[in-house]
């Protein structure tokens, strides 16, 4: 049983998995996951390529996108916490900073990404965004926004976006 902080971190890659497919990070994302697999067998390294390609297409032709992409995170999830339980320690540390850095790669090349969020009300003043805000200009790199929900304002002074706001 892996310790809080390492089933965190397997769960962070089965989100950045889901996150690069269908992106240019793609590419750099699989060639990651093959080196984190090639740690304990060469030969598993490609059997995980080819979950890899195979999630990437369920995901790219999937109906309902919110449900597979939850799925699909779980399946990594899972994935790379047996990867984490099977190794000794000093290669279950050398993993674990790996995804670490895989998560950091996807995150930098993915940017802020929001799908299917649902309906936002602005009222009385307030604002409301159904996607990605970014505040201050601070952020930098990509950001996607994809079936975003319905996004109303009701009132004086009200202001609602659906997709990407950059304040």
């Amino acid at each position: 049983m892996l310790v809080e902080s390492l089933t965190a971190l397997a769960l962070a890659g089965g989100t950045a998995v889901v996150q690069a497919a269908g992106t240019d990070a793609w590419n750099g994302l699989r060639r990651r996951v093959g080196d984190l697999f090639a740690h304990s067998d060469p030969a598993q390294a490609d059997a995980e390529l080819e979950r890899l390609d195979h999630t990437a297409e369920v995901l790219n032709s999937a109906n309902d996108i919110h449900s597979e992409r939850l799925r699909q995170e779980g399946v990594w999830q899972g994935r790379f916490e047996t990867l984490l339980e099977n190794l000794d320690t000093p290669g279950r540390e050398q993993v674990a900073e790996q995804l670490r850095e895989m998560q950091m790669f996807v995150s930098a090349s993915t940017g802020d990404v929001a799908i299917e969020t649902g309906k936002a009300t602005a009222r009385e003043g307030g604002s409301a965004v159904t996607g990605v805000k970014r505040r201050g200009g601070s952020q930098t790199g990509p950001a996607t926004a994809v079936n975003t929900g319905d996004a109303e304002a009701e009132g004086t002074g009200s202001g609602a976006v659906s997709g990407i706001v950059n304040e």
